[in-house]
């Protein structure tokens, strides 16, 4: 297991290049099984999970080639359907939470899929209905193995069917698409998510000959088609990575440009850590954020204090609530920070408790920050990331404290964020790898 040591203080200075989106990126490479054909995808981020679901699906049978570090050909067109019954599929599925996105479209071009209860990040409860309840609409049966906690599913022909989903799940959203685009008629898919890594996904189905539209919002038509042709396909760069900059810089008073960053495709992310205090230009695509001693909290025209919760988009993604819990903890004033889909991702807050910041934990959702002004520094300790998005909040929080930290369990944090130490350390920071 290895562990951070980050010698905190250090102000940052110059350029950074965001990632490719880690989030489109297995939506995307599990959307390679549903054609026989070349599919070239670039702009793949060199991380943790990525590189598992890479390793799946090449076991698979789907033919990986490198052509450039950050780009891949795949084809799929020698599939080993029985490798789904081997231990080393089992290990390979719970490994990750998107190895669940290859179901939909295993099952619309060979008519049977198996899957083990996914892994991913501990962060409360994360159902699966939304995903299988879509799919039988479209005519799959289910089985689950409750001791082996194991599924499986078969469909002799796909058909298009209208389905209003209960929860408007990104990778439901994009599992259940991947199924309709080759189903039999036409599939209506009302409360999708329109994320967008939802969109690039559909952008890519068409140009491989699906027929969807509605691209953008929450109510999908999907005219289902024989087959699907190769494509190439760019990711776009990582929204979660961009924010947790804009938020690095701010707790350490660095003047930093992110660079290239699709700023139309942020959604509320620049507002809100505008609304936290924190001045940033618009240069182009580029995030430029001036050096910044204080920042402070916004409120609301009556002057109530400032409530920040996640929300379906294109409001706030649940996986930047992170990194604008640690900025709070020194700004000026005092926010409410609401997280609604997952009741254990804000249980990280003890480690910054124990670094001497002002939180109340109001309950598994809520928590209140009293914003210290960078009155009282943050103070370096040992702690654990516990999960991917929590960890790089951890690791913002230690890069602004006085002293050095001590992150064990990095593991995490790599499968979210490619090279983290070494592009940060490239700016100006102090972070060992042990």
């Amino acid at each position: 297991m290895a562990s951070f040591e980050v010698i905190g203080g250090n102000k940052l200075r110059g350029e950074i290049y965001p990632q490719g989106a880690k989030n489109e990126a297995l939506q995307i490479l599990c959307a390679v099984l549903l054609t026989a054909e070349p599919v070239v995808i670039s702009n793949v981020p060199d991380i943790r999970d990525v590189n598992k679901l890479i390793e799946l699906l090449r076991d698979l049978g789907v033919k990986v080639e490198r052509n450039s570090p950050d780009t891949y050909t795949f084809q799929a067109d020698e599939i080993n359907l029985d490798y789904l019954n081997t231990d080393q599929f089992v290990d390979q599925g719970r490994a990750i939470r998107g190895s669940v996105m290859i179901v939909g479209p295993l099952l619309a071009r060979f008519g049977e899929a198996k899957m083990p209860k996914p892994g991913g990040d501990k962060i409360g409860r994360r159902r699966l209905d939304t995903h299988f309840i879509g799919l039988e609409k479209l005519g799959a049966k289910f089985n689950y193995d409750t001791p082996d906690v194991f599924y499986s599913a078969t469909a002799e022909r796909l058909k298009g069917a209208y389905m209003l989903l209960d929860e408007a799940s990104v990778t439901g959203t994009a599992n259940i698409l991947m199924a309709a685009v080759l189903a039999e008629g036409t599939t209506t898919i009302y409360n999708a998510a329109c994320e967008p890594y939802v969109q690039q996904l559909s952008r890519m189905l068409n140009r491989m000959g699906a027929k969807i539209s509605g691209i953008g919002s929450n109510l999908l038509v999907v005219e289902g088609v024989e087959k699907l042709g190769g494509t190439e396909h760019r990711m776009l760069p990582d929204m979660i990575e961009i924010g947790s900059f804009i938020g690095m810089a701010a707790m350490t008073g660095s003047e930093i440009t992110i660079k290239d960053c699709q700023i139309p495709e942020l959604g509320l992310i620049p507002d809100t850590f505008m609304r936290l205090g924190i001045k940033m230009e618009f240069r182009g695509d580029d995030i430029f954020i001036p050096e910044q001693d204080r920042y402070e909290v916004d409120t609301y025209i009556d002057g109530s204090i400032l409530n920040i919760s996640d929300h379906t988009w294109p409001g706030l993604t649940p996986d930047l609530l992170s990194v604008a819990l640690v900025v709070a903890t020194q700004a000026k004033g005092t926010v409410l920070i609401h997280q609604k889909m997952f009741e254990s991702r804000l249980f990280f807050v003890d480690k910054l408790i124990d670094m001497g910041a002002q939180i109340i934990l109001c309950d598994p959702h809520r928590a209140t920050v009293i914003g210290q002004n960078k009155q009282i520094p943050l103070r370096g300790i040992r702690m654990t990331s516990p999960d991917i998005r929590a960890g790089v909040a951890l690791l913002i929080a230690a890069l602004s404290a006085e002293g050095t930290s001590i992150i064990d369990n990095v593991e995490q944090i790599d499968r979210g964020y490619q090279n983290i130490d070494g592009r940060l350390n490239a700016l100006g920071a102090q972070i060992r790898r042990i």
